[in-house]
């Protein structure tokens, strides 16, 4: 847990669980409150559960100046007493200094609320400034992977405009990790069609791709799909090679059973060979689908298919 990091309250410990009714109006919300965007009907539906059910648990606060209060923990329950219009809240008090009290409100939130991406990497910044941590001592504190901070601090490098369109919910997370690699005005301009255009995040990857002159990720994509199929197609034996050989048969006493024999088996010869030319055009009809440009000339000669097969080398 984050609070053995921290050591928070460590000399408070004998009042942290003393309640007492404080005056809504002389709290005020944390200043380092990571989240940014609060939605308002999930507020209506916590206040109409608290007025059905009362508080269940009071909220945190720290005295930061005589008889003025600053939320360390439950500013969505503070927001929804004040829309009931109640003028006191059951609190438990704490004494904590500016840093621990921010620390411990980004901490809870990080914790309970369901951040955004970006509220969730602003608040990791902010713990690091505010006790000098690196990544990796943060991501020890909070139970996460280094690799998990140091990809959520990322989105961080975007533009405000596009750090805004996340948090407002206009584009995913995944749509801004695609816009990582492009500059401030690339970045502004493919927000713009991204919203405009409603463009999926594999349509974006493409759109990025192009613009840095990178391969298209959908292409490639494709065409390791299309060499899979094909490489399966050949290592595929044919029906006949499938076939297990035969014992030849006894030796017939009579001449019109061994002319039957050699019939059966020109007949056999011929259908192996159409089985064959026959797999060769599935190959061809693939790769036409796939969109080569494939030109073929059949004949069929005395004993014998001819097949010629034109392929451009630039497609």
């Amino acid at each position: 847990m984050p609070f053995s990091l921290f050591n928070f309250g460590k000399s408070d410990s004998n009042n942290k669980n003393k309640v007492v009714d404080i005056k809504l109006d002389q709290i005020i919300p944390n200043r380092y409150q990571p989240r940014k965007v609060f939605n308002q009907d999930e507020i209506r539906e916590l206040a109409h559960t608290i007025e059905e059910h009362g508080l269940l648990q009071p909220i945190v606060l720290r005295e930061y100046e005589p008889a003025k209060y600053e939320i360390i923990a439950g500013e969505r329950r503070y927001r929804a007493m004040k829309l009931l219009g109640w003028e006191t809240t059951p609190a438990i008090l704490r004494k904590m200094t500016d840093e621990e009290s921010a620390s411990l409100a980004l901490i809870e939130n990080l914790q309970r609320a369901q951040l955004s991406s970006v509220e969730e990497a602003q608040a990791y910044r902010q713990l690091m400034d505010l006790n000098h941590l690196t990544q990796a001592a943060l991501a020890k504190g909070m139970g996460k992977s280094q690799s998990f901070v140091a990809n959520k601090l990322r989105l961080l490098k975007l533009i405000t405009p596009v750090q805004t369109a996340i948090l407002d919910h206009r584009i995913s997370e995944r749509h801004g990790r695609a816009l990582l690699d492009l500059d401030e005005k690339q970045q502004r301009t493919m927000l713009m069609r991204i919203v405009n255009e409603h463009l999926t995040v594999r349509q974006t990857e493409d759109e990025v791709a192009k613009a840095l002159g990178r391969p298209v990720p959908s292409e490639v994509a494709k065409q390791k799909k299309l060499a899979k199929e094909q490489a399966t197609m050949t290592a595929a034996p044919t029906s006949a090679e499938a076939e297990p050989t035969k014992k030849p048969a006894r030796k017939a006493k009579k001449k019109s059973t061994k002319k039957n024999k050699s019939t059966a088996k020109t007949n056999a010869k011929a259908a192996d060979g159409r089985l064959a030319l026959n797999t060769i055009k599935k190959s061809i009809k693939m790769a036409t689908e796939n969109g080569f440009k494939v030109t073929t000339h059949e004949k069929e000669m005395g004993n014998a298919y001819q097949l010629t097969i034109e392929i451009p080398k630039e497609q």
